[in-house]
């Protein structure tokens, strides 16, 4: 019954700008995942996040993954090791926005921030210990059922 089902944080009619943002969780061999935090200067600076960035006008959220692995973590990526996995959907003030998730298990190089973002790789289970946006909180408990 649709009175069972709580309030979701979706404006319906809110006239919000939709934002398209790409997300990975790269998963190492020991199945921790890489959280970078954001940096001082941007919105929601100093909370933790998936990498990832705004998928660009003709880009497709693959396209751009690869794009930003490679400008922000110098690594790379291929869209054959990317696996569609979920997706946020949240309303902030300015915007509304779509963030779908890939999984990562395979990359070439190491980890090497190249914006002056911190990153972590945490286990799964402690995730929840590092302050993230809200749009990523339900992303995490998803991940921590799939691995």
């Amino acid at each position: 019954m649709i009175d069972d089902c709580p309030e979701p944080n979706v404006r319906i009619d809110a006239g919000l700008p939709t934002v398209l943002v790409a997300a990975i969780a790269l998963i190492d061999v020991d199945g921790r995942v890489l959280i970078a935090q954001r940096p001082e200067g941007k919105s929601m600076a100093g909370l933790w996040e998936f990498p990832g960035g705004k998928v660009e006008a003709g880009e497709i959220p693959e396209a751009a993954l690869i794009r930003e692995c490679k400008e922000e973590l110098d690594i790379d990526i291929t869209a054959a090791c990317l696996a569609p996995f979920a997706f946020a959907s949240h309303s902030y003030e300015k915007f509304h926005l779509l963030m779908p998730l890939y999984l990562c298990r395979k990359w070439e190089g190491l980890v090497n921030p190249q914006e002056g973002q911190a990153t972590k790789w945490v286990r799964i289970r402690d995730l929840n210990e590092y302050p993230m946006p809200e749009a990523d909180i339900p992303l995490v408990a998803m991940l921590r059922d799939f691995l």
